[in-house]
């Protein structure tokens, strides 16, 4: 379990999770909580419960036991409006291949929010990522680089609370791990939350881990 280290309220508190995976347990008892501003590095190895805790908290997966809040209300009471609440960077883009960049963005926006993005916020998070040459590209055409790029350019158009990343660093150079840095940086400064699955390190003072252990 992950101690409290300050008296800043937690926004997102996990109770004693457990999940399984082919009816055997990838991890029990988990508990941590987040305050605002907060990144948790998520490390161990694989197989070790990473991306299944990243799923259960954005309930893609059901957990075996324990408790998900979110400023003290369970989440499963209100799915969908906690899934307004998340951003979720998968293993996988999730971008359609026919689409153009830019359409992507709009596209997940629209279907997240029912709204869709100004101008001004969709340019600002193809910025992020230097993309804007790339804007009316299609997604098919891009190097696997480019396309975890407009990926991550997905997860800073939403505007979202809390961001859920799995693997965020794979398939960029060093100038793109830079500028996801400085967008995640803008993120916790303004009050949001972060988990990351990674290999990798981060790169973040006073960032958080919690260390998963081998699967039983």
């Amino acid at each position: 379990m992950l101690r409290r280290r300050h008296m800043v309220p937690f926004l997102l508190e996990v109770a004693d999770l457990a999940c399984r995976r082919g009816g055997r347990p990838v991890f029990e008892r988990l508990s941590f909580g987040l305050a605002a501003g907060e990144l948790l590095a998520l490390t161990g190895r694989n197989g070790s419960g990473k991306t299944t805790l990243l799923r259960a908290l954005a309930l893609l997966v059901r957990p075996a036991a324990g408790t998900i809040r979110w400023q003290g209300k369970d989440v499963g009471a209100e799915p969908e409006t906690w899934r307004g609440r998340l951003a979720w960077l998968g293993h996988l883009e999730g971008l359609k291949g026919d689409l153009t960049v830019a359409e992507n963005l709009d596209v997940a926006e629209r279907l997240r929010s029912a709204t869709r993005p100004d101008a001004e916020r969709l340019s600002a998070a193809l910025a992020a990522f230097d993309l804007a040459a790339l804007a009316d590209r299609p997604i098919r055409t891009l190097s696997a680089g480019q396309r975890r790029r407009a990926a991550l350019a997905r997860v800073v158009l939403s505007g979202a609370s809390l961001w859920l990343l799995d693997e965020p660093l794979n398939a960029l150079d060093t100038a793109a791990q830079a500028g996801f840095r400085a967008a995640l940086e803008r993120h916790l400064a303004a009050g949001g939350l972060a988990i990351a699955a990674t290999h990798t390190e981060l790169g973040f003072a006073g960032m958080r881990t919690l260390e998963l252990g081998s699967p039983a």
